[in-house]
Order: structure tokens, then sequence, then C-alpha cells
């Protein structure tokens, strides 16, 4: 599982970074992007759940 951000929804707000539990996320430059590998994702979907512009999906490896 791999988190995936639509970068024309996402607005840098950054609940993702607060709410993921194995730190995936983090803002570089003032934008948030994927910083770890895919195979460490949870699966939780706790960024998903959070992000109110419904700019992360988790998709399947």
């Amino acid at each position: 599982m791999k988190p995936v951000i639509d970068k024309s929804k996402c607005t840098n707000c950054g609940k993702c970074i607060e709410v993921c539990p194995v730190e995936h996320f983090a803002k570089k430059s003032n934008e948030v992007v994927v910083v770890k590998p895919a195979q460490e994702c949870l699966g939780c979907r706790a960024c998903v759940y959070s992000c109110e512009q419904e700019a992360i999906k988790i998709e399947e490896d």
C-alpha cells in the first residue's frame, strides 16, 4: 500500500503529517510530500480521513 497525494487538490495544510503514525509525510519547500517507502505504510488511512480536500488516496502495490 502507498499513499498518493493529488497535488491539484492538496492545500498543504499538513493534517496528514499530524495524524500519520509512521511519519510518512513531511513538508518540503512548503509542500506536503511522501517521504517514506510504500512498504512502510500501515494502510490505516488516517491521512485519507483527515484530508478535508480528499487529496489523498491509498493505492495497492
